[in-house]
């Protein structure tokens, strides 16, 4: 946890807060911070800053937060075939962590119609691990979620709505193609597919919105693989080799 998160409902008009349960236990037992210390903190989908540790007893830490600077935006969005749960579980924090803006989980051809009965396309059961990455990445803003069980639907009726002038880039193994340079706004969005690939129909439907293909190499890699291999990727051309803290 390297950004102790609050939400707005917790922090009172003087900007003190009480914490507890896991929050309290990494402070005290792996902080171990002392009143009086300086701890880095951010109210979830706003600013960052630092929280003064003024109380610690043995079920709470009581804070008081000087919140005074921007959290990083989030860079890029993802169109995602939904993965098995077991990958997408894997997926949650970390694309959380590497600032994803918003992911819509679509279905695809080669998506088993299974995967949609998973607990983890549920907010209850994802958003604590969405949180989990915002800790660990030290920002604030949430990723958005949209489900989409309709692949021909998303694409001909919302994609032009919401991406009609972003860059678009299509995962799909084969040859490395160049580093792609991503415009500052709006997003881009980076559409990966299931393990299997695009098929030939889906590709061509994305390639006449807009879509560029983007590759990482012949290999066919994991959902979860692929998704933190092309982020990275991306990420480093954008910020020229240097990760935002």
């Amino acid at each position: 946890m390297n950004r102790i998160l609050l939400a707005a409902a917790e922090v009172d008009s003087s900007g003190r807060a009480v914490l507890h349960g896991r929050r309290a236990r990494h402070i005290r037992e792996v902080l171990r911070a002392q009143v009086g210390e300086r701890l880095r903190a951010g109210m979830l989908d706003g600013p960052i800053g630092s929280a003064r540790v003024e109380e610690v007893t043995a079920d709470s830490v009581r804070v008081t937060l000087e919140l005074n600077a921007v959290a990083p935006e989030p860079w890029i969005d993802l169109l995602l075939a939904l993965p098995r749960p077991k990958a997408l579980k894997r997926l949650w924090p970390q694309l959380a962590a590497l600032g994803v803006g918003r992911i819509v989980l679509i279905n695809a051809a080669r998506v088993e119609r299974c995967y949609f009965d998973t607990h983890w396309i549920a907010p209850e059961h994802y958003e604590p691990l969405l949180l989990e990455g915002l800790e660990q990445a030290g920002t604030t803003h949430r990723p958005e979620v949209w489900l989409r069980r309709g692949f021909k639907p998303f694409v001909e009726d919302e994609l032009e709505a919401h991406y009609g002038a972003a860059a678009k880039l299509l995962a799909q193994p084969g040859p490395t193609l160049p580093a792609l340079p991503l415009p500052d706004a709006p997003r881009p969005l980076l559409a990966v597919g299931p393990e299997g690939g695009w098929t030939d129909y889906e590709q061509a439907q994305l390639a006449a919105r807009g879509f560029k293909p983007f590759s990482l190499g012949p290999r066919t890699l994991r959902t979860d693989t692929a998704c933190i291999a092309l982020l990275g990727c991306l990420m480093s051309n954008q910020y020229g080799g240097k990760i935002e803290q």
